[in-house]
């Protein structure tokens, strides 16, 4: 229950915020068309909150977050008076109506770029993505790893983190062919030399619901040492039952000694309802404990879990990485940061047209919720970070060519700059019902993925 309003809690907030800056865009380019602006919402519905400002607009916070708007005087929808008339939005210029459905998702992209830019100057620290291992059933099996390499390109586009890496290999799914530049992880910064390894993808495949694109190409990163010492205990953890406390060290399962935390964990998710013997060490003496572990629900597979969570050995020096920059540098890293998120989302929109990616892969309003609580958990440079990537799938779904959305509403005045006249209502309005009926039909696979999901 708890992680439900904190998932919540943030999703609204985030919601809220990109909502804002979207009909913000639309409301600030219309006041400066000289357009009167009735009301401009957040949230549907009954209204919580409301206030007629001195311009005469009514600001409104309803009760359903789920969107926004922005209401214009309009004599396609109400009659309005003649002193008005040179105030709505139908009378004004074909271009200035084109400024104001641009400005909603222009301020989108905006958005993004301003969060990216408090992110990167308060610093966001990261992994180098560093390749230990490659496995030997996935296209990066053809890279020789016999030390520690650093990554330093994915075709060509430079990467610092594996963040980078994942986005890189996201915008290849579908490619014939992928290189990746390496270095050693000792010379990575300076060293002039570098390998470069072709990957065959033809027949790479990749479902984002089970992996990520890095062990889907077959990376295997550093990662810190696991011990087998207890650290902390889940909700209903069957160890804490049995007796096991916070400091104790695995040594034995079943009489035979512990090897990895690897090998302990598959032992234990195949002993689903099957009692284990497990020996530790506690205070320099060993003790014998039995362990029932619980079965539970993970991939579609039912498996045993004890509920513990080991010690973490820490993070190398020469692993790390913090991405801060100086109040002019982090612009134009923020920039570049945005037209990456956009190249990719766009990209990806074509490969779901293509067939390249499912449509299993389509998130709706639960998976954002739960995207954004859990950015937030880890503290405000990942919150932000995600409101950056929502903020910009946010723009440039509003950009399709849906009669519904912005992007609509700007191919019809595009046809009317090239035509030079407004596009029939009756088109308009066959228009705006055929866009209803995709975009409904669009969140409703969104939905049902999201409800396969939980």
């Amino acid at each position: 229950m708890g992680d439900f309003l904190w998932n919540l809690m943030s999703f609204v907030v985030a919601l809220g915020l990109l909502i804002t800056a979207h009909e913000y865009g639309h409301f600030y380019v219309a006041r400066r068309c000289s357009v009167k602006v009735e009301r401009f919402s957040i949230g549907f519905g009954k209204a919580i909150w409301r206030k007629i400002g001195k311009d005469g607009t009514e600001y409104v916070v309803a009760m359903i977050p789920l969107g926004g708007y922005v209401k214009m005087l309009d004599e396609r929808v109400e009659a309005v008076p003649e002193h008005l008339l040179d105030q709505a939005f139908n009378r004004k210029s074909v271009w200035q109506r084109i400024a104001i459905v641009v400005a909603g998702p222009l301020a989108n992209f905006l958005f993004a770029i301003l969060a990216l830019y408090v992110m990167y100057l308060i610093g966001v620290p990261a992994l180098k993505p560093v390749v230990t291992a490659v496995d030997a059933t996935k296209p990066a099996a053809v890279m020789q790893i016999n030390t520690p390499q650093q990554i330093l390109a994915v075709s060509g586009q430079a990467v610092k983190n594996w963040e980078d890496v994942n986005l890189a290999l996201v915008g290849l799914i579908g490619s014939d062919e992928i290189t990746i530049t390496t270095a050693p992880l000792d010379r990575a910064s300076t060293s002039t030399t570098t390998d470069t390894y072709r990957l065959d993808t033809r027949a790479w495949q990749f479902n984002p619901e089970k992996e990520s694109a890095i062990s889907a190409i077959g990376f295997v990163g550093y990662r810190p040492q696991i011990l087998p010492i207890i650290a902390d205990f889940s909700d209903g953890s069957a160890a804490k039952l049995a007796g096991m406390q916070l400091g104790d060290e695995i040594i034995a399962i079943n009489g035979a000694a512990y090897q990895d935390w690897p090998s302990f964990v598959e032992l234990i998710q195949q002993s689903a309802d099957q009692r284990l013997s497990l020996t530790v060490k506690r205070s320099g003496e060993q003790l014998t404990l039995d362990v029932l572990p619980k079965s539970q629900e993970l991939a579609g597979k039912t498996v045993g879990m004890i509920g513990i969570i080991p010690t973490s050995e820490a993070i190398a020096d020469n692993m790390r990485i913090e991405q801060k920059y100086g109040i002019v540098d982090a612009v134009g890293v923020a920039l570049d940061k945005t037209w990456q998120l956009t190249h990719v989302s766009v990209k990806m929109i074509g490969k779901l047209l293509t067939g390249d990616v499912s449509v299993k892969n389509l998130s709706g309003p639960i998976s954002i919720a739960q995207g954004a609580g859990n950015s937030a958990q880890y503290g405000l440079v990942h919150f932000l970070g995600f409101l950056a990537l929502i903020s910009v799938s946010l723009g440039i779904m509003n950009l399709l060519p849906l009669p519904v959305l912005d992007g609509g509403h700007l191919m019809y005045y595009l046809v009317e700059l090239v035509t030079g006249r407004p596009v029939s209502e009756r088109v308009q309005e066959i228009g705006f019902r055929f866009g209803a009926a995709m975009l409904f039909i669009l969140m409703s696979v969104a939905l049902f993925n999201d409800f396969a999901r939980l």
